[in-house]
């Protein structure tokens, strides 16, 4: 119960980023739902973990654009090597954003079609291209901290702490290390942040939908989309720094 299932980004071409996330990440369509106005695409490596977490594309049908924001920073992948990660990258076309070298040798970063940051990240487990971590900026590290502890039952597994800023990693206790966690990046200077509309929400999996609900209600989480509103399909809650957090069934 709650582990995190995926995160959603919105794309305004949907071929162009399909190509762009098979092509460089070896990703294949694992669902879509296809609606009268907009079309998810859930995508993942082809041997994801039972418990990793996928990507999902969204594509509004009316053509709209989106903006950024900077309440969310990005999402990271895993590989063995970052130099010999980025160097396939880069050799195969994806345009050059922040190499190794720039980010002190330990990650690097490349942007989709739509801008949304990609870092890459060397770990010893999951499958290459899997999703390690999705990172948001929150403007309580306290607060945060203790909305994703008592909501949803995450731990602090890791923590950065750094001049001017720090970083927060959770997630479930029991989680293998192949699920995604949520990295939290608290600067110190107190600024804050736009939402924007190129990114949509994180989801969390349950196996009962009513009573993950009730179990939320019970801990004072935001009643903002309830099960029956979304057809008894899935619901939303919003964290302190007011993103959609989904809650869908396995």
């Amino acid at each position: 119960m709650w582990s995190l299932d995926h995160t959603m980004m919105r794309v305004e071409d949907l071929d162009a980023s399909l190509d762009w996330y098979q092509t460089y990440f070896d990703y294949e369509e694992k669902g879509r739902w296809e609606a009268d106005s907009f079309t998810n695409v859930f995508l993942g490596p082809e041997d994801v973990h039972d418990e990793g977490a996928l990507l999902e594309l969204t594509y509004n049908h009316d053509g709209r654009s989106y903006t950024m924001g900077d309440a969310w920073g990005h999402i990271a992948v895993r590989c063995d090597d970052v130099y010999d990660a980025y160097d396939d990258l880069m050799d195969a076309g994806v345009e050059d954003y922040r190499d190794p070298d720039s980010c002190g040798g330990s990650y690097a970063f490349v942007t989709d079609p739509d801008g949304h940051e990609i870092e890459i990240v060397e770990r010893d487990h999951g499958t290459k291209w899997s999703l390690d971590h999705t990172m948001i900026r929150v403007e309580d590290a306290e607060q945060a901290i203790g909305w994703y502890v008592r909501k949803l039952n995450y731990e602090l597994f890791r923590r950065e702490e750094f001049d001017d800023f720090a970083l927060y990693f959770l997630k479930p206790e029991d989680a293998p290390d192949e699920a995604m966690s949520v990295e939290l990046t608290y600067n110190y200077d107190g600024r804050s942040y736009e939402l924007g509309d190129a990114w949509g929400h994180l989801a969390v999996q349950t196996d009962d939908l009513h009573g993950a609900w009730e179990t939320l209600m019970g801990r004072h989480a935001e009643d903002y989309r309830d099960p029956e509103s979304c057809d008894d399909r899935y619901a939303f809650t919003k964290d302190p720094d007011g993103r959609e957090i989904e809650i869908v069934t396995n």
